[in-house]
């Protein structure tokens, strides 16, 4: 069919044509949105789930709910070794911008202290960088104002910083909204302050939410952090889709186009994809373009599944394995060995394995085998859910490296 009009859209965050399985999640922020802006308490939220489930476009689609409201919204996407500081000042001064409050001077002052709390974050450690760090400014165009968020202590100016901007939304009659992509990514001082400022934005009743999106283990990062952070968010997990999602996922964008698929082919791309949303793109896009005509049938989808598989292979398994070194490949070659042969759920990816086995195997002690498994943690290849096992963060990841290994 004419590749053209293909109307699927496989990318890394990117909106699919029908977000479809989504609809509770979407729902439940409006009731914390409208909660909020009656003065009553929410927690904030954290969307967690494994690489492919959606979180990302998930999270777009929130902060666009926010959006609609005429709430002030932020983004950033959390980075290893990259302090929170300036990136959150960057998502907070487009808040504040899209907020428009009517005070300007109470916005005036808010926008320098966000200024004086960005020109704050501590030198680099990187030799010959400090002078460079000491110059940057802000793309604030107001006075910083002193004495307000600008300690150095990131604890202390989170808390007054997020005290001090949502004060200014609710003299507006709004909110604000900051959304953090792949928040286990945080540093674990940035992680101690979020917490520590979103528990004071729950005593104080402000209108100020954190909706943050990473991998199944956040919650035992921010545990780590702050024993009362359980308390602070809501956890939502995201899954990959039930087999009507899937389908609502495949047809009604077929349908836009004049085309359809037969209730065979739903059922086959339901069993190659497994329901998650990044593979349904994929694959989507690769039989649309060698369906021959419509409706697209069963042997389309067989046809295509090879080439669609090929792709994934390279962009979005391969990706990620060229990204580890050698000693990181044989500990990931280990973990999809050992799991071979153990259940496999597909919502959790492929089934935990404890590390004495990947050791016993590989004929090391475990201790030795630690700097690749942190290092690959810290990459986000894998995870732990719990002590002592090890997760891969990417569905079938075991089934793509035990493939691999046989050709």
């Amino acid at each position: 069919m004419d590749p053209v009009r293909n109307p699927y859209a496989p990318g890394a965050g990117q909106r699919p044509p029908e977000l479809a399985g989504r609809d509770a999640e979407l729902d439940s922020f409006d009731v914390v949105l409208e909660r909020i802006s009656r003065g009553r308490p929410e927690r904030s939220l954290v969307l967690l789930g494994l690489r492919g489930v959606g979180k990302t476009v998930l999270l777009n689609a929130l902060r666009s709910a926010a959006v609609r409201r005429r709430w002030g919204t932020g983004k950033l996407e959390a980075r290893p070794d990259t302090p929170l500081r300036r990136p959150l000042a960057a998502a907070l001064h487009q808040a504040v911008r899209e907020l428009s409050p009517a005070n300007r001077d109470d916005a005036n002052q808010v926008l320098g202290i966000l200024k004086s709390f960005a020109m704050k974050e501590p030198a680099s450690p990187v030799k010959g960088r400090t002078a460079l760090r000491d110059r940057w400014q802000p793309g604030i165009d107001v006075p910083a104002v002193t004495g307000r968020a600008d300690s150095g202590d990131i604890e202390i100016d989170l808390v007054e910083l997020f005290s001090d901007i949502a004060g200014v939304a609710a003299g507006a009659g709004r909110g604000i909204a900051v959304f953090i992509d792949e928040m286990q990514d945080l540093l674990p001082e940035d992680v101690s302050a979020l917490c520590a400022a979103c528990h004071e934005l729950g005593q104080q009743g402000l209108p100020l939410v954190v909706v943050g999106a990473g991998l199944p283990h956040i919650p035992a990062v921010l545990s780590a952090s702050k024993s009362y952070s359980e308390r602070l968010f809501k956890y939502v997990r995201i899954d990959r889709l039930d087999p009507g999602a899937a389908a609502q996922a495949l047809r009604p964008p077929a349908q836009e186009e004049g085309a359809d698929f037969t209730e065979e082919a739903l059922a086959q791309m339901y069993e190659v994809t497994a329901g998650y949303p990044y593979f349904i793109q994929a694959y989507g896009k690769v039989t649309w373009d060698v369906a021959p005509r419509t409706p697209i049938t069963v042997d389309d989808v067989k046809v295509a599944a090879p080439e669609a598989e090929a792709e994934l292979a390279v962009g979005f398994f391969g990706s990620r394995y060229e990204r580890a070194t050698p000693s990181e490949r044989e500990y990931l070659r280990a973990m999809a060995e050992v799991s071979a042969d153990l259940p496999s759920s597909l919502s959790m990816g492929d089934a935990g394995v404890a590390t004495s086995e990947i050791a016993l195997l590989l004929g090391r002690k475990p201790q030795s085998l630690s700097p690749a498994r942190d290092s690959l943690i810290k990459k986000g290849l894998i995870y732990s859910g719990e002590r002592g096992r090890i997760s891969f963060t990417v569905p079938h990841f075991g089934r793509y490296l035990r493939r691999q290994a046989a050709e």
